[in-house]
This record gives C-alpha cells, structure tokens and sequence, in this order.
C-alpha cells in the first residue's frame, strides 16, 4: 500500500547522495541544466514539506580520480582533482536550487572562500535547523576517500536519519540488471547482505561505516519526478539497506 499523498515526512533530516554523472542526463559529460532544475525541484518538494536536507554529489561526469589513477596519474592528485569536480557540480546545483527560491550553502572540505563555506559542523547543522538546503563538496578532504564514504561521514556528523541514494536504476538487484534480464529487486536487503554478495551499493567503506552507526540507506530511481518525496513519505521505493 502507498502512503497517501498528504501524509508527512517519516524523516525529519536526510542526506542527498548523489552521483556526478546523474547530472548529465543523455550527455557523455558535464552537466545538463535541465536535470539540476528537475534535481531542484525535487528537493523543494521535501523543503517544503519541513525535512532539513543536505546533499552530498560526486565528480564523475567531469573528472574521476580512481580512473586517472589507472592511466598513470599519481593518485592522490587525482582524487585531489576529483573533489575540485564535485565543487563545481555543487555551485551548479546550488544555482538551480536558487532559481526556485531555495536558500542553499556549499560547504566545502578543501577550504576556498571565494566560492563555499569550509566546512563546520555546527555550522552546517545550524544552516539546516534554518530551512538551508546544504551541499557538501569536495568528499571528506581526503585522497583514497569516495564520495559514497563522504556522504556516509557526513551523514553520521549532522545526524542525519538516513541516506537517500539516487541512481539510474530503481533499487538494488541480484546483479546488473541492465546486464542481467533475470535479475530481481530486493524490498530490502541488510548490510552484510550488500558486503558478502559486493553489490555496488556504496563502497565497503561507506557500507560499513553506516553499519556501525545503524543508518539506513534507501537507493532508489532519481531520474523518476517525485521520487525524493515519496521516499520521504515513507512510501516503498527503491531498496532499503538496513539491519
């Protein structure tokens, strides 16, 4: 049964996952105005709705560390270049956010003041409890660290009740589906689950660390209108990680 469409938010504080290349659309790379206005509006539903929201994106439509790493490239200064990446989907993305009359605040890890805030928790938190959509960029800080492992740290720090991770796909599958026509969708599926069969989830690190810290992860289809809000409905989409 669906919850119905005037019922209230299950969560009160969440935490947006998304990747870079969901901001392409049909493009090879960069960024699609028109999926930052839908991602937008989306979360203006949940804003509107009284859910303090964060958002955590990564890079990978503009520059992905771990591969230029492959290609030869020291790897440290790669992931360097790949949360610099992440900051400029996030300035995207608060633009968007903006042109529906949405407060937004980049806080960075990599401190630039020019472009974002450096990152404070408190501060963070506060521009939430202010009805402040609030984009973490540049990942942890860190080289050898991914954005899923970022959003997982960060949700951890403000305290958020769960990680809302948006994908092309709805849910998690026994494998591929894209792959795999026989693949089927779990309802829900526990952390260990994820870890022993090493479906792409998050990463181990990120898995694990939200193990550890009992938070939930709901993965479900971001390129679906309205989606974010049911999720925050309570309503069954997409895959629930738990316990």
């Amino acid at each position: 049964m669906s919850a119905p469409p005037s019922s209230g938010p299950v969560y009160k504080r969440v935490l947006l996952k998304l990747s870079g290349e969901a901001l392409m659309g049909e493009q090879q790379f960069g960024i699609d105005p028109a999926v930052t206005t839908r991602i937008a509006r989306d979360v203006g539903d949940i804003q509107a709705m009284g859910v303090q929201t964060s958002i955590v994106i990564g890079g990978g439509n503009i520059f992905r560390g771990v591969a230029a790493s492959v290609r030869g490239m020291d790897r440290a200064t790669a992931d360097y270049m790949g949360m610099l990446a992440t900051v400029i989907n996030g300035l995207a993305l608060q633009d968007a956010l903006e042109q529906q009359n949405i407060q937004t605040r980049v806080v960075t890890a990599i401190e630039m003041r020019a472009v974002a805030e450096p990152f404070i928790r408190r501060r963070a938190i506060r521009h939430m409890e202010k009805g402040r959509v609030v984009i973490f960029a540049a990942g942890t800080g860190n080289p050898y660290f991914t954005t899923d492992t970022a959003a997982a740290l960060r949700a951890m720090e403000i305290k958020a009740e769960v990680i809302l991770k948006g994908t092309k796909v709805d849910g998690v599958y026994t494998a591929d589906p894209m792959l795999d026509p026989k693949a089927t969708k779990f309802a829900s599926i526990s952390y260990l689950q994820v870890l022993e069969r090493q479906l792409k989830v998050m990463d181990a690190t990120a898995i694990s660390l939200c193990m550890d810290n009992k938070l939930p992860i709901v993965v479900f289809n971001l390129r679906e209108a309205g989606n974010i809000r049911r999720v925050v409905q309570g309503e069954p989409v997409g895959t629930t990680v738990g316990m």
